[in-house]
């Protein structure tokens, strides 16, 4: 699969490692520009390539993005339309408090800048150092540590619970981008927290449903 990442920071960078390594074609960007990432790229392999942003979002299949949330009326909202873009962004100002969303959550915010994208939120919940050391390939769901999506789009969702579990982690849906998106945000319960894929599934199931099945 062909993988845009737009943004190549902690956790744009990772992620790319992350994907390049499970043998997906992997295209980065960055706002200073693609010879920036020579060495990330070279890192990468030959599978990889570095590209400007509106190339990103032709290049992949998924697109994700891993730049400042406050920077999304800047992305290429017709080149991204259809697609399925996975958001990691959280909705953190430049001095590191949180912007007031006035009830919507920062996922809704995104998809109302980018109409018609098949919009996932998901590897917005780990620290990047998490997300690069904690991968678990040879583990079962239970015991692999989790990653969270949220998403109205099921087969969307479906695709990025797959490339997660390629990349070591149990995909564990928590709900739409609505009610899963808040349980995403920072400052929730589930926020940073390193769970197992059977932890995760407890902490997220509804009281009358007990534990989800996972997605995967």
């Amino acid at each position: 699969m062909r993988i845009g990442v737009i943004g190549s920071g902690n956790i744009g960078g990772t992620a790319a490692r992350l994907f390049s390594a499970a043998g997906h074609e992997v295209g980065v960007s960055h706002s200073s520009g693609p010879e920036s990432l020579r060495d990330l790229v070279e890192q990468l392999g030959p599978r990889a390539c570095a590209l400007t942003l509106e190339e990103t979002a032709d290049f992949g299949q998924v697109v994700l993005l891993a730049l400042p949330w406050r920077n999304r009326l800047d992305l290429p909202a017709a080149r991204l339309a259809s697609k399925i873009v996975v958001d990691a962004m959280n909705p953190y100002a430049p001095d590191r408090s949180l912007y007031d969303l006035h009830g919507s959550t920062s996922s809704e915010e995104v998809a109302k800048a980018l109409p018609g994208a098949r919009l996932v939120k998901a590897f917005n919940t780990l620290f990047a150092r998490d997300l690069a050391g904690r991968a678990q390939p040879d583990l079962g769901f239970d015991d692999r540590p989790a990653l969270l999506m949220a998403g109205d789009d099921i087969d969307a969702k479906q695709v990025v619970a797959d490339l997660i579990w390629q990349i070591g982690f149990a995909p564990v849906d928590t709900g739409s981008l609505r009610e899963g998106g808040f349980l995403q945000e920072p400052g929730s319960r589930l926020y940073a927290r390193v769970m197992t894929g059977a932890e995760a599934l407890a902490r997220t199931a509804k009281p009358e449903q007990g534990a989800q099945q996972p997605l995967a």
